[in-house]
């Protein structure tokens, strides 16, 4: 049965960001890759877990996963990830502003969603088919799909290390109870896998 996944690498402190993000640095104030240095890993079991963050029918993400406020609405802004990004299907991004599909080599085509949270998964859910549909952040989406109860499973990969501020899951959620189902790690990164219960 398809599913709406959410995977997403955080420090142990609940960051997935810190303060101050911009273009020159997309995930805030802090070093480069200091929450993603498992996903440049040889490892097979980093790889693995690499491709189940991107196998899914469709995808969710907000307007500032797609890009930085100063170039989010600029018609020449593609996305971080250049020619070819990861989705390799339909991306529905979460947007103030009406926007042109972006279609990308490599099968990625980005749809601008400006009805909301529950627009883009009706969206995605009809694109996906019987395939599971993944929210790709960032924390700001991944929390509004939380507190609506939308979220089936949530693929948390948790960094050793805290940041103290910044971008933060769980932000605006009272109460949320996890089963997990699945638990690995390395010294690298723990991958936790919770049911999201009702």
């Amino acid at each position: 049965m398809a599913k709406v996944t959410c995977g997403m690498a955080m420090s142990v402190d609940g960051f997935v960001a810190g303060p101050d993000q911009s273009f020159e640095r997309p995930f805030g104030d802090i070093p480069e890759n200091f929450l993603h240095q498992w996903m440049f890993s040889e490892a097979d079991e980093h790889k693995r877990e690499l491709a189940h963050l991107t196998d899914a029918g469709a995808f969710i993400m907000g307007s500032n996963m797609f890009g930085p406020r100063e170039k989010r609405n600029d018609a020449d802004w593609k996305g971080w990830w250049g020619d070819t990004p990861p989705y390799h299907g339909p991306v529905f991004v979460l947007s103030e502003l009406e926007r042109e599909p972006i279609q990308m080599d490599g099968g990625t085509t980005f749809y601008f969603v400006t009805g909301g949270i529950e627009e883009a998964m009706k969206r995605a859910k009809e694109a996906a088919g019987n395939q599971n549909v993944a929210i790709a952040g960032g924390a700001n989406t991944v929390n509004q799909y939380l507190a609506a109860g939308m979220i089936d499973e949530l693929w948390l990969h948790i960094v050793p290390v805290t940041i103290g501020s910044g971008a933060r899951l769980f932000d605006t959620i009272p109460r949320l109870k996890l089963e997990p189902i699945e638990v690995r790690g390395t010294k690298l990164v723990t991958h936790i896998k919770y049911k999201v219960l009702a």
